[in-house]
């Protein structure tokens, strides 16, 4: 009697497509577990097949009953050979099964039993994925897609992610089924991507559509279906909609370069920022490597009554900001299209001031934009590395400024079957100084 569980993955083809290792573990399984589908397309066997309806708890209880049983049939003697025939899956016959879809490890519940029961209790015998399946049919390369199951994150989250991919690949559910994925993506104005729902893969029953969201918006499908999304060649993001808050805006409202898209100043640390630099409604104030504006827009509609001169050497990025500044109605935003601190010239003097970049250059603009800083100003200076961290206080401690410093680790959740897992974000520094009189 084998003391592990082995995890046998089917596909759509059911027991035709198990291989020949797979079948004889399933033959000769003392228990099969799995759902009612699974074991629907499994033939007779010896074993007792035990039911389970997807419930996370209801299969750990399953799981830990077979455990203790298959522990009960060991003699004490034997231990020391069974373990050794165990490291080999194919001597590993006899004990209980469990049918998973697919590839178990792939958005499988192997994690949720490795994480709550150990690893060394199961064997894991995988089939092709479907995800595997789906992107072969529509002919897409899925190395570097960004694949997830909607019946472990949330839409909106998935929605989130699909903004900015090359290609996608997702897990429907029921409840959200490709026509729901299609027009939530429609909603955030996601409408740039053709959309293939692969149905029934590796049967009789096999069925591919390709088409427009808009498209699969008025459709149905079979339960058991992927759905992938290809961008469409030169594509750009689009920022999402919704209510405009005063500052603290999601990242995703923002339209970057997809090349550099990430090095916008995040949402929290911008939050931060923004609230060191003091800004009242008639300020004037100066973003110093502005990149695509998240911040200097947010900084105008503070600034209501002033101004706020956003600074930016990149081309692309200077466009992207302006763009930015159109869809977000920024009236008091001045773009200026040039390289610091030469561009600094006729600008009037400055009652707050934000410096952000990975450069070089950093720690010299940083001297040359705090010799302009009015009095009882303001200024804020984001760096990504502890090299420019030091040499940025430095500089500012040799001109005689005090200086504070705020190292900020945010760390974002997302949901993951039943718990929420944290995603950490780079962590960032903020230099803080003030010119008192």
């Amino acid at each position: 009697m084998n003391d592990r569980i082995q995890i046998v993955g089917i596909g759509d083809d059911g027991y035709d497509g198990l291989t020949g290792q797979a079948r004889q573990l399933v033959q000769s399984a003392t228990k099969l577990i799995g759902t009612p589908d699974l074991l629907r397309q499994i033939p007779p066997t010896r074993g007792q097949r035990v039911v389970i309806d997807g419930d996370l708890h209801d299969l750990r209880r399953v799981i830990d009953e077979c455990a203790a049983s298959t522990r009960e049939d060991v003699p004490a003697a034997d231990n020391r050979r069974k373990s050794e025939e165990s490291q080999d899956p194919q001597a590993s016959t006899g004990g209980p099964v469990l049918l998973a879809s697919g590839d178990p490890l792939f958005y499988g519940i192997t994690r949720f039993l490795f994480e709550s029961v150990g690893k060394e209790k199961f064997v894991v015998v995988p089939h092709v994925s479907s995800m595997q399946l789906a992107f072969a049919r529509v002919k897409e390369s899925w190395d570097d897609a960004y694949l997830a199951s909607l019946a472990t994150e949330s839409l909106d989250r998935v929605v989130d992610r699909v903004r900015t991919a090359e290609r996608v690949g997702l897990f429907t559910t029921e409840a959200a089924s490709p026509a729901v994925v299609a027009s939530a993506l429609l909603d955030r104005r996601i409408d740039y991507f053709t959309a293939y729902v692969c149905e029934d893969l590796g049967t009789p029953a096999e069925t591919v559509t390709q088409g427009s969201l808009q498209s699969i918006v008025g459709q149905t499908f079979s339960s058991l279906n992927v759905m992938v999304l290809v961008r469409q060649s030169g594509a750009a993001d689009r920022p999402a909609s919704g209510r405009r808050r005063l500052f603290g805006n999601p990242d995703d409202w923002f339209v970057q370069s997809r090349p550099k898209r990430g090095l916008i100043t995040p949402q929290e640390v911008r939050c931060i920022a923004l609230a060191e630099l003091a800004i009242h409604p008639d300020s004037v104030v100066w973003d110093v490597g502005a990149g695509s504006g998240s911040l200097a827009i947010e900084a105008a509609a503070l600034a209501s009554a002033g101004s706020v001169y956003a600074i930016e050497m990149d081309a692309e990025d200077y466009n992207l900001m302006i763009e930015n500044a159109r869809q977000m109605e920024s009236k008091t935003l001045v773009p200026i299209h040039g390289r610091a601190p030469d561009a600094f010239g006729e600008l009037p003097d400055p009652d707050a001031i934000f410096v952000g970049g990975s450069g070089r250059m950093v720690p010299e603009i940083t001297r040359a934009a705090a010799e302009r800083l009015k009095p009882n100003g303001r200024l804020v200076v984001n760096v990504n590395s502890l090299e420019n961290l030091l040499q940025v206080q430095q500089v500012l401690q040799q001109s005689g400024w005090q200086t504070d410093v705020r190292m900020i680790n945010i760390a974002r959740g997302c949901h993951q079957l039943e718990r929420v897992k944290f995603e950490a974000l780079d962590p960032t520094f903020l230099i803080l100084a003030d010119r008192s009189t």
